[in-house]
């Protein structure tokens, strides 16, 4: 069976989406261009990192990340990516909402989970098999699975500003007190990446 890993950038105060998030800003009042330029702009300093965000067999998401609506779906809406999403496999959407499956070309399906995080992380270990799962995002789905213990290894992506906003999504706003092994760190001008183990976890 594989891990269950989380990818996330963040600013140096923790911030992985600002306040106000909506349909022409998906990460909020934030500066997206600085928090995100290290995987597109820079990409070639950091191939390896990139790599590792898409591998997974499943992912599971929250619907901030998925969609700006609140309430019931706007069933035209289907993510921010266009027909073509970069996952390649089954995602999970945790959602209040009920809503049919939305397959998309590439191979990637939106499956949307009404009944919390460990039933989304039942689902997904089901469709990876041997596979790893990743919990895509965003900060406050992440905190969710970190504060239920259910994360194997954390990959941190932090960029060398503070967003300052006073709001919006933080990474560890309300996870009780856990431990993690540093297992690698290594930056680039852009980005310092720093990845953590679940103690006495070995991959």
């Amino acid at each position: 069976m594989g891990i269950v890993t989380a990818d996330i950038s963040v600013t140096l105060d923790g911030y992985g989406a600002g306040p106000n998030q909506r349909s022409e800003a998906p990460f909020g009042d934030i500066d997206e261009d600085r928090l995100h330029s290290w995987m597109f702009e820079h990409a070639t300093e950091s191939p390896a990192e990139i790599a590792a965000i898409t591998e997974a067999a499943a992912y599971i998401m929250g619907r901030n990340m998925f969609s700006p609506g609140r309430g019931e779906w706007d069933l035209t809406w289907k993510g921010w990516w266009g027909e073509e999403p970069p996952y390649h496999a089954p995602v999970y959407v945790l959602t209040n909402h009920e809503r049919e499956p939305v397959p998309m070309k590439g191979g990637t399906t939106f499956n949307f989970i009404t009944d919390g995080i460990v039933s989304a992380l039942d689902h997904a270990r089901a469709a990876a098999g041997s596979g790893n799962i990743a919990i895509a995002g965003g900060a406050t789905t992440i905190n969710q699975y970190l504060s239920a213990g259910l994360i194997d290894e954390l990959r941190l992506h932090v960029v060398p500003f503070a967003a300052g906003v006073g709001g919006g999504s933080r990474i560890f706003d309300g996870v009780p007190p856990i431990e993690f092994d540093v297992v690698a760190a290594r930056h680039t001008p852009y980005v310092t990446h720093l990845t953590y183990l679940r103690p006495g976890l070995s991959v």
